[in-house]
C-alpha cells in the first residue's frame, strides 16, 4: 500500500479523532497511514521523510497551537533553519478552530505558513474547519478530497503536482493561493485572522452546508415540526450516506470492588495537582442581577503552588452527581456503580493502533470514572451516533439516529444535537430502545477536562492566597424535557461554598474555620504571556468587562505593592475599561477599583453600563467597553502607537473581543490616517510583539 505520514496536534481530542478517522478510511482507498501525535518526535523525522505528510491541527487559547504541538512549533520556528529545509516535503493540512475567536484556526495557519517558508509544498488544499458552524462542514469534504489528492500525488512522476479543485468552494475560501513572499506569510496570516468582515467565512459555511444537504431545506411539509426524535420530508424520505461503523476495541469487565480508596489524584494529569482548601467565598452581585458572580479564595500557603498576576490555573471538577446517577440508571448499571472497571484491548479488534484510554485510571469504580474521568455532557460526535444505531432495536429510532449521523441530516444534527448541547443521557432518554454496552461509552466519551480560571489576585497583596471569580453558568436544556442546568464546574463550586457564602453587601472576611472548608484540586496552566510588562514605566490599557476584570485586579494589586516598595519608581499609566449591565447590580469590585483610582494606581477608570437608561436629559453614556474606547481614541492611539504601550483584553470572545478589535482598527485608521488593511497589519504586529494580548473564552 502507498504510505503517508499522518500527524495530529490535539488539545481536547477532536484533532486526534479526525486523524483516527482518516487512518481508518485509508485502507479502503489503497493507502496506509502512519499515525502519530505530533509530540512523538521519536517516531517520525520530517527532515528525511519521503512520503506525503498529512497534518490535523487544532487551536487553543488565544490562537495558540495545542500543548502537544508547542515543542514542534518551537523547533520549526528556529530562524537559523535554511529556506529549503523542507523542500523535499509534500503536505496537506487540516486546521480546526472556532470563528468566535479573533485568531481563527491560528494553530494550523501558523504551522502551514512556517512549512511554506521552509520550502514544503502542498499536495492538497489547506482546510480550515469552523466549530462555530460545525467542523464536519469542512472536515468531511476535505477528507474526501484528500484521497484524490494523494492518488494524484503518487501518480505524479515526481510527486510535485498540487491538487486543484479537490475541495469544495467553501473550504477554498479559507486560504489564499496567490504567491507571497515567505517573510510576509506569517504576518499576512495574522492580518487574515484580524479581518473585520467574517461574511466570507460564514457564507462559505452556509454554502457548503447546503451542498452537503443537496440544496434541500427543512421547510415544513406536514403540520408538525422536526425534533430530535422526528424528521420531516425530504430528509425522512431520503437515501442516506452514513459514516462507516467505528470498530469496537475495548473489552470491559466489571468486578466487585475490594474497597480500595479512590481520590481525585487518580485522575491522570500532565501537570502537578494540588489539593487546596477554600478559605473564603463572596457573592459579588446582587440577588436581582441577571448573572450571579462569585469570588472564591483558595489557601495555597501549605503548597508549592505559585502564580503571577495574569496567570490562569485549572480546577479539576466532577460531573453532576444527579446526572451520573441518572446515566447509571438508564444504562441499568446502578446496582454495579461501585464495581471495579477492568479494561483491555479486544483481541479481534479491527482498530489500528488501539490503546487503552489514558484518561481512565486502572481499577477504579464505574461511578468514579463517570464522575471524574469522562465528559458525560459532551455533545456526541456523528461517529458515536453511528455506533448507537447498531445498539437500537426500534426501527423508527434506528432510522432517526441514522439520519442524524448522515450527510443528508447535517442540518438536523446541528439543530437538535450540536446547537441544543444534547448529551449522551439526552439521547438515551430520547431513544429508549438504544442499549449501548459500557465499552462503547468508554470508547467515545472524551476526557473530562479541567476548567481554566484567571487568577484575580496578586501573591504580593494576598500572600498564600489565590483568588478567582466566575459566573454561575445556567442554561435551559430542552432536548427531551425543559431542564435548567448549571455549568459542570461553576455549578459544583457554587454548591461547595453555599454553606459559607457571604452576600455581596458584606465586607470581605475569611472563613475563620466556622464552616468546614472543602478542598478542591487545582493545577497550573502552561505559561502564557498575559503578564505585566517587564518595564513598569510602560503604559498599559486593560479591557475587561464582567468577569474579564479578574486578571486586572491582580495587576492593580501587584502594582500597588510595587509602588509601595519603590516610592520613587517610574510607573506608567494604567487604563481600565470596565463594563457591566447595571451600576447597582453587577459592578464587580466597585469599591476596590475606586480605591485604586483614588490612590493613583489606576490612572484612568472608564466604566460603561449597558442596561442602565440615561438619567433625565443626560446624553446617553457609553454602552459597551468598545464605545468607551472609541470616546478616548486619541489617548488609546497615543499609548499604542507612540508610547510603546500594551493592551490587554479579557472576557467574551464571541462579541466583545471582536468588537474591541474592530474598534482598535477604526481608531488606528482615524488617528494614524491609514487604510484599513494597514491598520490591521499594525494590530497584527502588536500581537507579534506581545503588546496586544488576549485572554478570551466563548
Amino acid at each position: 500500500m502507498r504510505r503517508f505520514l499522518l500527524l495530529y496536534a490535539t488539545q481536547r481530542g477532536q484533532a486526534k479523532a479526525i486523524a483516527e478517522e482518516i487512518c481508518e478510511k485509508a485502507g479502503a482507498h489503497g493507502f496506509s497511514a502512519d499515525l502519530h501525535c505530533i509530540s512523538e518526535s521519536d517516531k517520525y523525522d520530517l527532515k528525511t521523510e519521503t512520503a506525503p505528510l498529512v497534518v490535523v491541527v487544532s487551536t487553543t487559547g488565544d490562537g495558540d497551537p495545542p500543548d502537544t504541538a508547542r515543542k514542534f512549533v518551537k523547533e520549526i520556528q528556529d530562524r537559523t533553519l535554511p529556506a529549503d529545509f523542507f523542500a523535499h516535503l509534500r503536505y496537506g493540512l487540516l486546521g480546526l478552530g472556532d470563528s468566535e475567536y479573533t485568531y481563527f484556526c491560528n494553530g494550523g495557519k501558523m504551522i502551514d505558513a512556517r512549512l511554506q517558508e521552509l520550502g514544503a509544498q502542498r499536495f492538497c488544499d489547506t482546510g480550515h474547519a469552523d466549530d462555530c458552524v460545525g467542523l464536519e462542514l469542512v472536515v468531511e469534504p476535505w477528507i474526501d478530497g484528500l484521497w484524490a489528492a494523494l492518488t494524484k500525488h503518487f501518480m505524479s512522476s515526481r510527486g510535485k503536482e498540487e491538487m486543484n479543485g479537490a475541495l469544495t468552494t467553501a473550504s477554498k475560501a479559507f486560504w489564499r493561493t496567490d504567491p507571497l513572499k515567505p517573510e510576509l506569510l506569517h504576518i499576512e496570516s495574522q492580518v487574515e485572522l484580524l479581518r473585520l468582515d467574517d461574511s466570507g467565512r460564514k457564507n462559505s459555511g452556509v454554502l457548503e452546508h447546503n451542498a452537503v444537504n443537496g440544496g434541500h431545506s427543512t421547510a415544513l411539509i406536514a403540520d408538525y415540526e422536526p425534533s430530535l426524535t422526528r424528521s420531516v420530508p425530504p430528509l425522512s424520505q431520503a437515501s442516506l450516506n452514513i459514516p462507516a461503523l467505528p470498530p469496537e476495541y475495548l473489552q470491559v469487565c466489571l468486578r466487585e470492588s475490594l474497597g480500595q480508596e479512590e481520590s481525585q489524584a487518580s485522575v491522570t494529569s500532565v501537570d502537578q495537582v494540588f489539593q487546596v482548601p477554600i478559605s473564603e467565598a463572596v457573592q459579588l452581585t446582587t440577588n436581582d442581577a441577571i448573572k450571579t458572580t462569585l469570588l472564591v479564595e483558595l489557601d495555597i500557603s501549605k503548597t508549592e503552588f505559585s502564580y503571577q498576576p495574569g496567570d490562569a490555573f485549572n480546577v479539576i471538577c466532577p460531573n453532576s452527581d444527579s446526572e451520573v446517577q441518572n446515566l447509571l440508571q438508564r444504562l441499568q448499571l446502578a446496582d454495579r456503580r461501585e464495581h471495579c472497571v477492568l479494561l483491555k484491548i479486544k483481541a479481534d479488534t479491527k482498530k489500528k493502533g488501539a490503546s487503552l484510554p489514558q484518561h481512565i485510571p486502572e481499577r477504579c469504580s464505574l461511578q468514579f470514572i463517570l464522575t471524574w474521568c469522562l465528559e458525560i455532557r459532551a455533545i456526541p460526535k456523528k461517529a458515536f451516533l453511528r455506533a448507537l444505531v447498531d445498539c437500537t432495536s426500534d426501527g423508527a429510532e434506528r432510522r432517526r439516529l441514522r439520519e442524524l449521523c448522515s450527510r443528508q441530516g447535517a442540518a438536523d444534527y446541528n439543530r437538535f444535537v450540536r446547537d441544543a448541547c444534547a448529551s449522551l443521557l439526552d439521547l438515551l432518554l430520547a431513544f429508549p430502545s438504544c442499549q449501548p454496552p459500557l465499552g462503547l461509552l468508554l470508547e467515545h466519551l472524551p476526557k473530562l477536562q479541567p476548567r481554566p480560571y484567571s487568577c484575580a489576585s496578586s501573591s504580593l497583596f494576598h500572600p498564600g492566597k489565590l483568588r478567582f471569580i466566575f459566573n454561575i453558568v445556567e442554561f435551559l436544556s430542552n432536548t427531551t424535557m425543559v431542564v435548567l442546568r448549571k455549568g459542570v464546574c461553576t455549578g459544583w463550586l457554587a454548591m461547595l461554598v453555599e454553606s459559607f457564602l457571604q452576600p455581596h453587601t458584606h465586607a470581605s472576611h475569611a472563613n475563620g474555620g466556622k464552616a468546614l472548608a472543602p478542598e478542591i484540586s487545582i493545577s497550573p496552566r502552561t505559561t502564557n504571556s498575559f503578564h505585566l510588562p517587564d518595564d513598569p514605566s510602560v503604559p498599559i490599557i486593560m479591557v475587561g468587562p464582567g468577569t474579564g476584570v479578574a486578571p486586572f485586579i491582580g495587576f492593580l494589586q501587584h502594582r500597588e505593592k510595587l509602588q509601595e516598595q519603590h516610592p520613587d519608581g517610574d510607573f506608567g499609566a494604567m487604563w481600565l475599561f470596565f463594563g457591566c449591565r447595571h451600576k447597582d447590580r453587577d459592578y464587580l469590585f466597585r469599591e476596590e477599583l475606586r480605591r485604586f483610582h483614588k490612590l493613583g494606581i489606576l490612572t484612568h477608570l472608564k466604566v460603561s453600563f449597558s442596561r442602565d437608561a440615561p438619567v433625565g436629559d443626560q446624553e446617553a453614556p457609553a454602552k459597551y467597553v468598545q464605545d468607551s474606547i472609541q470616546l478616548h481614541s486619541k489617548q488609546v492611539a497615543r499609548v499604542l502607537l507612540q508610547e510603546n504601550g500594551y493592551i490587554y483584553v479579557c472576557g467574551d470572545a464571541k462579541n466583545m473581543a471582536k468588537d474591541v478589535n474592530d474598534t482598535l482598527v477604526e481608531i488606528i485608521c482615524k488617528e494614524a490616517g491609514v487604510e484599513k488593511l494597514e491598520a490591521m497589519k499594525t494590530l497584527a504586529t502588536l500581537k507579534e510583539e506581545k503588546r496586544y494580548l488576549q485572554d478570551i473564552w466563548s
